[in-house]
Parts: C-alpha cells; structure tokens; sequence
C-alpha cells in the first residue's frame, strides 16, 4: 500500500513538472531566447522557421501542447486524462526531437525534450 502511494505521488509530481513546464514554454517564454531553440533561433517562430515548418505550425504545435499540458495537470483530479496526455505528449517530444536533428542542432538542444520524453513514459507506466 505506502509503494503504491509513494508512485501515485510521483506520478502527480512528474505531471505538474511536465505540464507547468510546458505551459512556461509556450506561455511565457514564447519570445525567449534560450540556449535549447533550434538553430539560432532568439523565440518559438524563429526556430519553426529553422526547422523549415510554416508559421502556422508554430500555433497548432503551440495549441495541441498546451492543451495536453492542461489535460496532464487536470488528470491530478480526472485520472481519465492521463494517459491521453502522457501519449500525446510523448509523440509531440520525439518530434522535437527529430525537427533538431534534421537541422544537425548539437545534443544539448535535445536534452529538454528527451528529459520531458522520459517523464512522460514514465508517467504512463506509473
């Protein structure tokens, strides 16, 4: 029984990671340089159009990852909403990963969507 709490709690602190992580991604630092954008890119459209995606890309990835993040987090209350979410998520996060290794970016630049890759499975199986 206290195994089974101790992985619900961990479960419930990964989707609050991954889903508020997600939101401050396309939320908040929308327009932020960080070192993780692919290629150059100084905010989220410059690196949509360093993988050579149209802009309006940039907002039905934008719109699909929020809503997964929020069905992640909603899913602390609604367990329904989990698994759909992990999933989905998880196929958003392999896609990062191979629109950065189609422009040749350095490893470094994966590491964002590998760890959240990671949590997500992690939080399916959980």
């Amino acid at each position: 029984m206290l195994k089974n709490n101790i992985m619900e709690i961990v479960k419930i602190i990964l989707q609050i990671i991954v889903g508020f992580g997600i939101l401050n991604v396309w939320l908040l630092r929308f327009n932020s340089k960080t070192s993780y954008r692919g290629g150059n890119a100084g905010n989220m459209k410059e690196e949509f159009q360093a993988y050579g995606l149209p802009e309006m890309m940039v907002y039905i990835v934008g719109f699909i990852k929020v809503v997964l993040a929020i069905a992640l987090l909603g899913g602390i209350w609604l367990e329904y909403l989990v698994d759909p979410a992990a999933i989905g998520l998880s196929v958003m996060m392999l896609g990062a990963i191979i629109m950065h290794l189609k422009i040749s970016d350095p490893f470094s630049k994966n590491i964002p969507a590998i760890i959240v890759l990671l949590m997500c499975i992690a939080i399916y199986f959980l």
